[in-house]
């Protein structure tokens, strides 16, 4: 059964700042492509949502909520409720994702 996907408005947030980056950093074709293919990893969650890995961040500390799957180096942090996948974070991996993900989800 497929799922249906939702981006929250931080993983909304999220793209904007990425897609901005690159455009000022890199260029206009460049965001383009990288957004295509996070929105095929994205999108690819509907048939397979429970194929994430939990966060080793949250895995320390006992939390089996979320899920995450990459495309390098980005990481897409999910959670599954029912048949629905909600986008909670897309964000270069390189971060204090530590410091991060406490103050995303677990003080939201």
């Amino acid at each position: 059964m497929s799922s249906k996907v939702f981006l929250t408005d931080s993983a909304v947030s999220d793209l904007e700042e990425l897609d901005a980056y690159i455009i000022e950093y890199d260029s206009l074709q460049s965001a383009d492509d990288v957004l295509i293919q996070i929105e095929e990893v994205i999108n690819s969650l509907s048939e397979l949502p429970e194929r994430g890995t939990y966060p080793q961040e949250l895995l320390s500390l006992g939390i089996r909520d979320y899920r995450e799957v990459f495309f390098k180096p980005y990481r897409i942090i999910y959670r599954v409720i029912k048949n629905k996948v909600y986008i909670y974070l897309i964000v270069d991996g390189r971060r204090d994702m530590q410091a991060l993900l406490k103050r995303r989800l677990l003080e939201a």
